[in-house]
């Protein structure tokens, strides 16, 4: 099912989507612009729908025939844009998907829909393309396009259309999501929503893997033991991290979660609010030997190392300095 009211929290972009349903006045192009794993797909497959839904309400209405091939990704008028190159758009795929295409009126439904994913990937000829068709669309178009990254969009595509961002969701949310519809035990899901910090598809991919189990426990063991070990065993444990599938990103969050635990038990003595509150013995220790000024500084420098691999700075340089950060001030 692909309903509005399956879209967990977003409610500014469901009022918005609702009233030009609504009034008919929808837009030739809309970015919808969140982090990865935010909901963008999805928005993005339940408004299509919505527009060429045969019963024509606010809500697609999953029984007519245009709503069944939606779901089925059958839908001749809603048209996702494909690339080759995982990296790149070009414009040759803007080109001959969207380009050539658009004159050609629709099959079946009032609009054709172009559906955009990754469109930070698109290549300045690539968007260059793709605006021309977005200076003069026909009267039928509605392009999507949708991006974890609005800022490699050039701005004059940004100026032509109505920018949709997605909000991080309320941890409430969250929470009863994971543990109403996915049956996740409630401990689980605190740390899964401390983790996703607002993202629900984040959320339920970490509470469906079994690779966040064990980079978990891998880092909470590490942190424990961390001023036991010399510097050439702290690098084989966060070498053998990078073997699963969790990025190294989720890894620093998990460290970022401990130090925010034990700096809030360090000046509350509170365990309500805990993330790792079944470590509460180890995590007494960390905030003990650690003064606040020490776990501000392993807070700013699990940021620092974020950016830095983010940046494709070296993994190794990187995560060194990060471990002598957090054995100096634990």
């Amino acid at each position: 099912m692909a309903r509005f009211s399956d879209i967990i929290g977003q409610d500014q972009i469901k009022e918005h989507l609702h009233n030009a349903l609504q009034t008919g006045k929808v837009s030739h192009a809309y970015i919808i612009n969140g982090e990865k794993s935010s909901g963008k797909e999805f928005v993005a497959r339940v408004f299509s729908m919505a527009l060429q839904c045969e019963k024509g309400g606010e809500e697609p209405c999953q029984e007519c025939h245009s709503c069944k091939q939606a779901l089925s990704d059958n839908q001749p008028d809603i048209i996702r844009v494909t690339h080759e190159k995982p990296n790149t758009i070009s414009v040759d795929d803007i080109r001959t998907q969207v380009n050539n295409d658009v004159g050609i009126k629709p099959y079946s439904r009032p609009y054709k829909i172009y559906i955009i994913s990754e469109a930070e990937k698109m290549t300045p000829q690539a968007q260059n393309a793709i605006l021309k068709t977005l200076e003069e669309p026909p009267a039928y178009v509605v392009m999507l396009l949708l991006t974890s990254n609005i800022n490699a969009l050039l701005p004059t595509i940004i100026s032509r259309c109505v920018v949709l961002n997605m909000k991080p969701v309320p941890d409430s949310l969250v929470r009863k999501y994971l543990m109403e519809q996915l049956q996740v035990p409630d401990y689980k899901a605190e740390v899964c929503v401390a983790f996703a910090r607002g993202n629900v598809g984040r959320a339920k991919a970490l509470a469906s893997s079994e690779d966040f189990e064990n980079v978990k426990a891998e880092a909470l063991s590490l942190l424990k033991y961390i001023q036991d070990m010399d510097l050439n065993e702290v690098i084989a444990a966060v070498k053998k991290i990078t073997e699963y599938k969790l990025e190294i990103g989720d890894y620093l969050d998990i460290c970022a979660i401990w130090y925010r635990d034990a700096l809030l038990f360090k000046a509350t003595h509170d365990v309500n609010h805990l993330v790792f509150r079944e470590e509460l013995q180890a995590l007494r220790r960390t905030a003990q030997h650690s003064s606040y000024e020490g776990i501000e500084t392993i807070l700013r420098a699990l940021d620092t190392a974020k950016r830095r691999l983010e940046a494709n700075v070296s993994f190794e340089l990187t995560m060194e300095l990060l471990m002598l950060t957090i054995q100096e001030n634990s």
